[in-house]
């Protein structure tokens, strides 16, 4: 799927996701799920959730990979991977979208689906290259995240809660929230003082979320001194969405 120009939002809300402070913990998955399922739209729902073969939409996953790296000598290392919509600038998923329920917000750059638009046709999900948009099988309907946009615009909650569930709920602080238009913004900081990359850039979509790599530990045998860390970080991460874009 080749992702088509648009037009620059005047803001571009996102997340900035550190996997050097990420436990796995999954506290931004359940988070996500009881934010929106008691939220703006309908529940999120689940389909036999206490027997055999439960199944349910989930905004947000959480992934684990065991990685070798060369500064671990022969050992690996656990790093996980969050996962949910990255409100693309050039979003496939709106292209594609038959009815229009699919679309990008102009005032902030938020990717959103307008469920009464929305026929079930998972055309949008098999043009996502990110995997981030799940059907729902009770209401059949598209369900993605919405960067809680009943939550960051609501003005009755203090400023400090005005962010997105995942991000409150965070007990590593890895995720991190603000306006990549802006280029003082904390994400903005971040991305260029860490190195923050896009997942899979060569599809060519302009994923607003940026990912931090691992910063470099103290070796325990001899490691490419030449090699900067974020190479070995994309390497892996290349080869492990190769084999799981789900």
């Amino acid at each position: 799927m080749t992702c088509l120009p648009r037009k620059p939002t005047s803001k571009q809300l996102g997340l900035v996701i550190d996997t050097d402070t990420c436990v796995g913990c999954h506290a931004c998955v359940v988070s996500c799920k009881e934010w929106n399922t008691s939220g703006l739209v309908a529940p999120l729902s689940d389909q036999n959730p206490y027997g055999a073969g439960q199944s349910g939409t989930f905004l947000n996953r959480v992934h684990s990979y065991e990685v070798r790296d060369e500064s671990f000598g022969e050992l690996s290392r656990t790093v996980y991977l969050p996962k949910s919509c990255l409100h693309c600038s050039d979003a496939p998923c709106v292209t594609v979208c038959p009815t229009g329920a699919s679309y990008k917000r102009e005032e902030d750059g938020i990717v959103l689906v307008d469920e009464d638009k929305c026929m079930g046709c998972g055309l949008c999900a098999w043009a996502c290259p990110y995997g981030a948009r799940e059907m729902d099988q009770h209401a059949n309907v598209m369900k993605k995240c919405t960067l809680c946009v009943d939550r960051i615009y609501n003005d009755t909650l203090d400023e400090s809660e005005r962010v997105p569930a995942c991000v409150a709920a965070c007990p590593a602080s890895a995720r991190h929230f603000g306006d990549f238009a802006d280029p003082e913004s904390n994400v903005s900081r971040l991305t260029k003082e860490r190195g923050g990359v896009d997942l899979m850039p060569e599809q060519g979509c302009g994923p607003t979320n940026k990912y931090l790599p691992p910063r470099s530990r103290q070796p325990l045998a001899q490691k490419k001194r030449d090699e900067p860390a974020a190479n070995g970080f994309l390497g892996w991460l290349d080869r492990m969405l190769s084999d799981d874009s789900a």
